[in-house]
């Protein structure tokens, strides 16, 4: 399926339904790669991506409509829970599921 577009690229969904906390040492401010204008203070070691602890949540970085066309602000840059979500996953369908979205379509994974 080389013209199909991958499921991320115009889903989001994953990018507005979670809370998204992770190491303060992933901020610009502590050597990292996160922009310091996205992340909020939890703890003295904790940072979260702004506007994911929002009801409903929605990440700062994302960009685009949820379910249409949505795609990461700071994807070279995004934090490590980001990096680690996969497309597919039953976290990734509970998501979709939220936002009214069908399961990932087989064969669009690899």
């Amino acid at each position: 399926m080389p013209d199909a577009i991958h499921p991320c690229l115009t889903c989001g969904a994953c990018c507005a339904s979670f809370r998204v906390d992770f190491s303060a040492h992933e901020t610009e401010a502590q050597g990292g790669s996160v922009p310091d204008g996205l992340a909020v203070d939890v703890t003295d070691t904790t940072r979260r991506m702004r506007g994911t602890d929002h009801s409903p949540a929605r990440c700062a970085a994302l960009t685009g409509k949820v379910g249409a066309r949505a795609a990461c602000g700071i994807y070279e840059w995004r934090p490590s829970p980001c990096r680690e979500f996969e497309a597919g996953s039953p976290a990734c369908e509970r998501a979709r599921m939220r936002h009214g979205l069908p399961p990932v379509p087989e064969g669009l994974l690899i």
